[in-house]
């Protein structure tokens, strides 16, 4: 590989890299949901090793992580000859895939069939807290919450209301996408927009290295706000534009496959 090349790897990364917000368990589950989140699919502890380090981590703190992601059943390990490899659990699987769609949505569609769920002040009716939990419920406050879909028939004790038209106030807008997250999206999109387009004749291990590093920062605002349409968002949200910059410089830097990182340790 050129230095021109090696150049270019070190400064996307840290470009891309968050050292201030770097749970590594967090990391490794981002690595695992992209490279290898099928049944049967392991990377080698040699391998990890040599994709998170050059993010400033160590390979102590890996293995504290991994530690802990056992402890949590996420991942299981086990020994192959003299090398160690790491793969996820069915638990692990299963959590990777409810949340994959939302991280690799590349557009995001407006519901058209709104529904407005209210309780009495201070109650707690059954199934309501069940009803927040799903992906097309927003809470707008303790008593309130917005969905698509169809309504629920199920929750004794609370007033569901169809809306046929929305008039969002500030306030919600807010509410739904505070400061932090606007400004760690913005963050994100100044840092992606200062990428430049990526030499062909990455390895697979730099690979995987700038693909966690970017779906890493991806995931922890994408999930971390509903996908509701344009009209919901604040007028300072660049969601959108930084989900095309995401999608942009992931298509360039093409997910490894696995046995390539094996034939590198080789």
């Amino acid at each position: 590989m050129s230095d021109s090349n090696d150049i270019w790897f070190e400064s996307a990364v840290q470009q891309l890299n968050d050292p201030q917000n770097q749970r590594v368990w967090s990391v490794i589950v981002s690595l695992f949901g992209d490279l290898a989140q099928d049944k049967g699919a392991q990377i080698s502890g040699s391998a990890l090793t040599r994709i998170i380090t050059p993010m400033g981590i160590k390979p102590e703190a890996i293995r504290v992580a991994l530690h802990r992601l056992r402890k949590d059943g996420w991942i299981e390990s086990a020994r192959s000859g003299r090398a160690s490899i790491h793969y996820l659990t069915e638990y692990g699987r299963n959590q990777s895939a409810a949340v994959t769609p939302r991280i690799y949505e590349r557009t995001v569609s407006a519901p058209p069939d709104w529904h407005l769920l209210i309780c009495e002040d201070g109650a707690n009716p059954d199934g309501l807290d069940e009803v927040l939990l799903l992906p097309n419920y927003v809470p707008v406050n303790r008593s309130t919450a917005l969905g698509h879909g169809p309504m629920p028939r199920n929750l004794e004790g609370v007033l569901a209301v169809e809306v046929k038209s929305i008039a969002v106030p500030q306030w919600l807008k807010t509410r739904l996408y505070p400061e932090h997250l606007r400004q760690a999206c913005a963050t994100l999109h100044g840092d992606l927009s200062l990428v430049p387009p990526p030499p062909g004749t990455l390895n697979p291990e730099q690979l995987g290295t700038l693909r966690t590093l970017i779906v890493h920062r991806w995931r922890r605002v994408v999930l971390r706000h509903p996908d509701l349409p344009p009209y919901f968002h604040p007028s300072d949200w660049v969601g959108e534009h930084c989900r095309a910059l995401v999608f942009e410089l992931l298509d360039q830097l093409p997910r490894p496959p696995l046995t390539a990182l094996d034939v590198a340790e080789g």
